[in-house]
């Protein structure tokens, strides 16, 4: 009986060694919980090519965010279908905030094109940027403003390049006809530089951008700026109108944040928000993302959400979902 009792007590002291390794290698502390957030490398989606505005803006938030969660941050790149790629992907992984990623405004448009990428898929971290849209014209253009490219868009329909259907900046050429009664003609090209550069060649009409793609033209005088599609001027452009002070209340961006599956644990979310509150006010990012010549704009997760949702809900009237 005794002989037994011994190989009882001493499988058991097996099995509760076993068990001890086990729960240490899967990452839970010894009362059985999970061990604290993060434990392990964090992988950051960026839904467009490495070298892009996307990515770099990516880059330079995975930077302050690594010393703040004690971690490294892993940018991966996964471009194609307007974005979509990466943002089905976002969507498929588990909800445990090692997989996070940039979100731009296309989250908010592509469901309206019939990709399925649906806003209710995920949860929204922190707004971090925006670039917001500049139409511009030909130097040599006999539109001098706003008014006067609307006035000739009303006689005649006029050309606007813009960086790809279905792109921000083709819908803020549709949204300037809808508002103003134009006659726009999107013409898109595969990115915003050959837009632009369409438009410095004056083979189109004008052009929409971003703030960062047209700044340097417009200083040079290869183009120029009529309005810029924000509430304020933009630093870079001191001399650009926005469009509400040309009559239009007009606002088009390409903004961007960060995001995640849908369901973090509340723990988890909490950390990252703080994290990306602190990383995206923080002076090496604010001074990186000027530099591009866009705007470190920061809004909290439940502003963001918001904000996506609102947006949402504008691309679907803007695009003939609404």
């Amino acid at each position: 009986m005794t002989r037994r009792s011994t190989r009882s007590v001493s499988t058991g002291a097996a099995l509760a060694a076993t068990a001890l390794t086990i729960s240490a290698c899967s990452g839970a502390d010894a009362t059985g919980g999970e061990a604290d957030y993060p434990s392990d490398d964090i992988t950051l989606i960026v839904q467009a090519a490495a070298g892009g505005g996307s990515d770099l803006t990516s880059r330079a938030l995975a930077g302050e965010l690594e010393p703040i969660l004690d971690t490294s941050i892993v940018v991966e790149n996964r471009p194609g279908a307007s974005g979509s790629t990466a943002m089905q992907y976002v969507a498929d992984q588990e909800p445990d905030g090692y997989t996070i990623g940039f979100v731009p405004v296309e989250i908010a448009m592509l469901g309206h094109q019939n990709f399925d990428v649906d806003p209710a898929d995920y949860d929204f971290l922190g707004q971090i940027m925006l670039a917001p849209g500049v139409l511009v014209v030909p130097a040599d253009s006999p539109y001098q403003t706003l008014a006067d490219f609307i006035e000739g868009a009303n006689a005649e329909p006029l050309s606007v390049a813009n960086s790809g259907a279905g792109s921000i900046w083709e819908a803020a050429a549709l949204g300037l006809a809808d508002a103003t009664g134009a006659q726009v003609t999107p013409v898109p090209f595969d990115g915003g530089a050959p837009a632009l550069a369409a438009a410095m060649g004056g083979q189109v009409d004008a052009a929409v951008a971003g703030s960062g793609e047209v700044s340097g033209a417009v200083a040079e005088g290869q183009v120029r700026a009529l309005a810029i599609f924000h509430d304020e001027r933009h630093p870079d452009l001191p001399d650009v109108p926005t469009a509400a002070e040309e009559g239009y209340d007009l606002e088009f961006g390409g903004w961007g944040g960060i995001y995640a599956p849908k369901g973090l644990p509340d723990d988890v979310r909490s950390t990252l928000e703080s994290a990306i509150e602190e990383a995206a006010t923080s002076d090496g990012f604010v001074e990186t993302v000027s530099s591009s010549g866009a705007l470190p704009v920061y809004k909290t997760a439940e502003e963001f959400a918001d904000f996506v949702s609102t947006e949402y809900d504008r691309f679907g009237t803007i695009l003939g979902n609404g």
